[in-house]
């Protein structure tokens, strides 16, 4: 069953959205995700029914925590909507009777799935590897059921929409559909479109095909870039894994973040790239500080800013962001590409004395695409990088979901779309 191909008259929906918000002084600081969410919303409004929506904010683990309430953006909810009144329902688990008493055209936000932890399903205060976590791993799966079904008790058909849960076998993500038919659990909009983009990434490659990939470290990466060596004609690695990459080499990199441990992995890496064909490239500069204040993301007076060998870097000087050469290297590589997908910023970007290699991705990727190629932006520091430069309509399209896109990128199955699909 599809979106566009159900009628919703007279009819609750259930609709798990990502509305996993940025809050400071109890106000949305970016709407992404709210807006992201809001066509499979009117759809659902629009088609004569009732809304109950849930999502998860933050990391609760199980516990009830007011700063994690979603009852703190229920009126920016309505005002996205459009609607007079978003109604809330303060517990998740006991919402029958608000459920019961909505009607076609209103809405319903439920508090915070994960104040419960049966909507993630792991134990609580129990150490893993002991034989009481098993026991408590069992007991918790039977509980994350009974939650999943009080929940779909609420409403006539599920609705999938938070991508960036979607690769979490959740409560609400996944077990929830065992409690509705074919005909009665669908993907929402957003879902749909972002299963479409990764298709169209891996399975629809116009050439060339470069992927970016940014962020500190290695570990976090190996395996959608091994993945993504069997795919591309290009690669691209920056942000702190240049600094382990250049250590794997014997380099000097000063107080650069470096992953001792996986030197080995990083020569891996380059040795696949060369049988696999891959062009791989990498900063040969990098612009450094030996005074950022990664707390408040400044740079302390008196410190100085110098670019150096990306393996040539000296002591107390730490590697901030790509250097002059890495940048017009990278946007000579992104230049002529067809398809883009870009993952990982390549600095501190959030400092603006350390934006300007992300930039050069950003604006390169931004030109390629106007020239005709299909580009892909996910991951949060990505997204924001699109953001903070002003790029967000000048890309084919922006990914809600961090880890869930990864997760597809690297071939894995999500929880989230198979449940919905019954694979």
């Amino acid at each position: 069953m599809t979106i566009n191909d159900y009628n919703f008259a007279g009819k609750k929906a259930i609709v798990r959205v990502d509305f996993n918000v940025p809050l400071k002084d109890g106000k949305i600081t970016d709407d992404t995700r709210i807006k992201g969410a809001l066509p499979t919303l009117k759809l659902i409004l629009e088609k004569g029914g009732a809304l109950i929506i849930m999502s998860h904010m933050g990391k609760p683990k199980g516990k009830v925590k007011p700063e994690l309430s979603l009852g703190q953006i229920k009126d920016a909810v309505a005002a996205a909507l459009g609607v007079a009144e978003v109604k809330f329902a303060p517990d998740c688990a006991k919402a029958e009777a608000e459920a019961a008493a909505l009607k076609a055209g209103e809405v319903l936000l439920l508090e915070n799935l994960r104040y419960y932890p049966e909507e993630e399903g792991k134990p609580v205060g129990v150490e893993k590897g002991t034989p009481e976590y098993d026991e408590a791993k069992k007991a918790m799966k039977a509980s994350q059921k009974e939650f999943a079904k009080k929940l779909a008790s609420y409403a006539d058909c599920w609705v999938m929409d938070a991508f960036g849960t979607a690769h979490r076998k959740h409560a609400s993500t996944a077990v929830i559909a065992d409690y509705f038919d074919d005909d009665n659990k669908m993907l929402g909009l957003l879902m749909e479109k972002e299963v479409k983009a990764v298709d169209n990434v891996l399975n629809n490659i116009e050439r060339p095909f470069i992927a970016i990939m940014g962020g500190s470290k290695v570990s976090s990466k190996i395996g959608i870039i091994e993945n993504l060596l069997g795919k591309v004609d290009k690669l691209i690695l920056c942000g702190g894994m240049t600094y382990t990459f250049a250590k794997a080499h014997g380099g000097e990199i000063g107080g650069s973040i470096v992953e001792m441990d996986k030197l080995d992995v990083a020569l891996n890496v380059e040795k696949l790239a060369k049988e696999n064909g891959v062009e791989l490239v990498m900063a040969p500069d990098a612009t450094c500080c030996d005074g950022l204040d990664f707390g408040t993301m400044t740079v302390k007076e008196g410190a100085k800013i110098e670019t150096y060998p990306s393996n040539a870097i000296p002591a107390g000087m730490e590697g901030l962001d790509a250097g002059p050469e890495a940048q017009k290297n990278f946007a000579e590589a992104i230049k002529g590409c067809k398809t883009i997908l870009w993952n990982g910023p390549a600095g501190v970007f959030e400092c603006d004395e350390f934006t300007a290699g992300s930039k050069a991705i950003g604006d390169a990727i931004a030109e390629a695409t106007a020239n005709g190629a299909f580009s892909l932006i996910g991951g949060g520091d990505s997204v924001a990088c699109c953001t903070k430069f002003g790029l967000t309509d000048k890309v084919s399209y922006i990914s809600t979901g961090g880890g869930a896109l990864l997760e597809a990128i690297e071939g894995k199955v999500l929880p989230g779309v198979a449940a919905v699909k019954g694979e």
